[in-house]
């Protein structure tokens, strides 16, 4: 599954899509191919500071726990329940029904320290 054009990228396996000054993250299709079954996915509280490269989330999965990294600063605005209630979602639709937060951003700047879609594609094929 190639990565959506619309959105930017980590190099930790982060998408963030934005409309407006809220961000929406989620865990791109390698993430979720990596880890496999996901079976528990752990999220922030609505309020909650996120801090760009600091762990905001723990997802878990049959082969392993991981944690989720802040693309960007900013303020959790809402969070995906139906993700956390059913975590599989990341493994059928990681760019549709799996984003986990929403986030106001701090400071918009710091979208161009991400990947676009291209340069995510070429740093994905070489994972």
């Amino acid at each position: 599954m190639g990565a959506p054009e619309n959105r930017k990228y980590t190099k930790t396996h982060e998408w963030i899509s934005i409309e407006g000054d809220i961000a929406t993250f989620g865990l791109t299709d390698h993430a979720q191919s990596e880890l496999g079954d996901i079976t528990y996915l752990e999220l922030p509280e609505v309020g909650d500071p996120v801090k760009a490269g600091d762990a905001f989330g723990v997802v878990e999965s049959v082969k392993a726990a991981s944690d989720v990294y802040s693309p960007i600063d900013g303020e959790v605005v809402e969070v995906n329940s139906t993700a956390v209630d059913g975590p599989d979602v990341i493994n059928n639709s990681p760019y549709d029904d799996a984003w986990l937060v929403k986030v106001r951003m701090a400071d918009p700047s710091q979208l161009d320290s991400l990947m676009d879609t291209s340069a995510y594609d070429e740093f994905e094929s070489n994972q």
